[in-house]
Formats: structure tokens, sequence, C-alpha cells
């Protein structure tokens, strides 16, 4: 796993806290977060019927171990990461979504990542609500 630095860690975990306290992600917040969902779209989906694209559903993909969708054709990294137990939460999805290509080496994502934290972290928060 990848360390964030100190001042992107002391953040995230502050984003963490907020965002676990009941009511306290806003509706402005996850509406900026399904706003950033549109650049997932080209290659993931997600809804009622949500079907496996570029990339797997992204329905339930908070909590869910890496490489956890029946029927999608993962590459060797991400089935590994999944076998040693990795599980899609505020951390990992934030350095993942920051930078795919170095938080995971040789998987296939070919997205750059999010630079903004503030927008990975409305995009986590979005991510909460799809439900399996």
């Amino acid at each position: 796993m990848m360390l964030l630095p100190r001042r992107t860690a002391a953040l995230y975990v502050l984003a963490s806290l907020a965002a676990a306290a009941p009511g306290s992600v806003g509706a402005e917040d996850l509406k900026k977060g399904a706003e950033s969902f549109r650049k997932c779209r080209a290659c993931h989906d997600a809804g009622p019927a949500a079907a496996n694209k570029v990339g797997p559903i992204l329905n339930g993909v908070y909590g869910r171990a890496a490489a956890g969708v029946a029927g999608y054709n993962y590459s060797e990294a991400m089935k590994l990461a999944g076998s040693k137990k990795l599980v899609w939460n505020d951390e990992t999805l934030n350095g993942y979504l920051e930078a795919p290509g170095t938080y995971l080496p040789k998987n296939k994502m070919a997205f750059k990542g999010i630079a903004d934290e503030a927008e990975r972290a409305n995009l986590i928060a979005y991510l909460k609500t799809l439900k399996p």
C-alpha cells in the first residue's frame, strides 16, 4: 500500500471522520461526486441495469474486495491485490483514484487519476451510495 504524505494523510483523516458522522456528507458534496463520476462512466457502469464494460460495474464497490465482480476479466495485478485482501475503502480508493498506475502498477485502468483531494473525497462519498 502507498503511504500518503503527512499533510495529505491528516486532511484525509479529517475528511474521513466528517464522512463517518451521520448526515455530514452534504447533498452538494454528493452532487459534486456524481459529477466527477461522469469521468468514470466511459469505462464503468452503475445502477440497477449495470453491466461490465471496459471496467467492472461499480455498484457496491465501497467495501468490496479488489477483483470482486464475477464475470469481469481483471488484470493479474488486480487479482493479486484481491488475493491479498485489498478492500475498497476510504484509504484505498483515495490512493487508487489519485494515481491508479502508481497505487497498483500494471492494472488495466488507463485513467490518469484525480489530483484534487476534495474531488476525490466527493467521488468516494458518491461511490458509497452505489449499493450492490
